[in-house]
């Protein structure tokens, strides 16, 4: 039986959360703990539906993320949190995911 969207989505979201990080002063932050898996993946979702993922998309979707850091007081792109190796992770996962759902 195939996925629906929502649990495509969900799917997704909690294998981004467990395998892409950001580097904060050396510390790994995973996404699931940052609670920005759903909303990356939720962003990534069309791409996946419509079979065009390709890394230039990817980044420009990480920049559209905004992480609010001293509670708003500024905002940085996501992209600029994950080293190469977390996007790295993020393309596998995408790559995966456009060859098992469709």
């Amino acid at each position: 039986m195939a996925k629906t969207t929502n649990e495509t989505i969900e799917a997704l979201a909690a294998d981004i959360g467990k395998d892409v990080y950001m580097d904060i002063a050396k510390w790994h932050l995973y996404l699931s703990d940052a609670h920005l898996h759903t909303v990356l993946a939720e962003k990534l979702f069309p791409l996946l539906s419509s079979q065009s993922v390709d890394e230039n998309q990817v980044l420009k979707i990480l920049q559209s993320i905004p992480v609010k850091l001293a509670s708003g007081k500024k905002e940085i792109p996501l992209s600029d949190f994950l080293p190469m190796q977390s996007q790295v992770n993020l393309m596998d996962i995408l790559e995966k995911y456009q060859r098992e759902a469709w």
